[in-house]
């Protein structure tokens, strides 16, 4: 309990006198986060929806390969872009390694097949309630993708939630791409697992509240925007 009043009482402090060592962590965590999910976002929507309308051979391989990809580990990830981001890698001349890029391409890999195989099974839902309804307007497989995606945008609210909350926990494929410096590349994370390395415990446990009250935060706000939007269409 000692560590945990220690915690509350820094975590206070540091919000209330706006330091500005977490201020530029807190600004880093979420610039990388939330450009990861929109772009896995872009990629991730549109695929999970041909999949889920699409028949081709290979499909269920697929399918199987999403819904197996949403346990990526996270230090396999992190292993693989440093190896094609490293000096001797295929990447290595764009000279990503250790930059916020890097940890928003190790982001992107980890959230979209989330997002993809969730929004797959959304569509799949939409297109077996609405499916005779589409045909006889006329609309076939290809061209329902862009209205089912509409159509079920408040469920995939919730899908793109779930990309975020996976890449704002994140720490182990950051850590291996981002390095973990100071004043560049460390981000919510990454502070707290080098806190407790440490050994400092409050000040690990002070970032820690900080970071799910800003992804409660960041829920709160899309969640609101969503309701208010489903009563303007009401």
């Amino acid at each position: 309990m000692t560590d945990f009043s220690a915690a509350l009482s820094l975590a206070g402090s540091l919000v209330f006198q706006l330091d500005h060592r977490l201020i530029a962590i807190v600004l880093l965590s979420l610039r990388v986060s939330l450009l990861a999910v929109a772009l896995a976002s872009v990629f991730g929507l549109p695929l999970g929806a041909t999949v889920a309308l699409a028949r081709f051979p290979g499909r269920n391989a697929i399918v199987l390969v999403l819904n197996a990809f949403m346990g990526l580990p996270p230090v396999v990830v992190g292993l693989t872009i440093y190896l094609l981001l490293s000096r001797a890698g295929p990447l290595g001349p764009l000279g990503m390694l250790f930059t916020p890029t890097a940890m928003v391409v190790a982001q992107m890999v980890l959230i979209l097949p989330i997002i993809a195989a969730l929004t797959r099974q959304v569509v799949e839902d939409l297109w077996e309630e609405y499916s005779e309804q589409l045909r006889s307007l006329g609309c076939g497989r290809a061209q329902a993708v862009p209205t089912l995606l509409w159509d079920g945008r408040y469920r995939l609210a919730t899908v793109i939630l779930a990309g975020f909350g996976r890449a704002s926990a994140e720490v182990g494929a950051v850590i291996i791409v981002g390095g973990n410096v100071a004043g560049f590349t460390r981000t919510m994370t990454t502070a707290i697992a080098l806190e407790t390395s440490r050994g400092d415990l409050p000040l690990a446990m002070a970032l820690g509240l900080i970071l799910i009250t800003l992804t409660i935060a960041v829920n709160g706000v899309i969640q609101l925007v969503s309701q208010h939007a489903r009563r303007g269409m009401g």
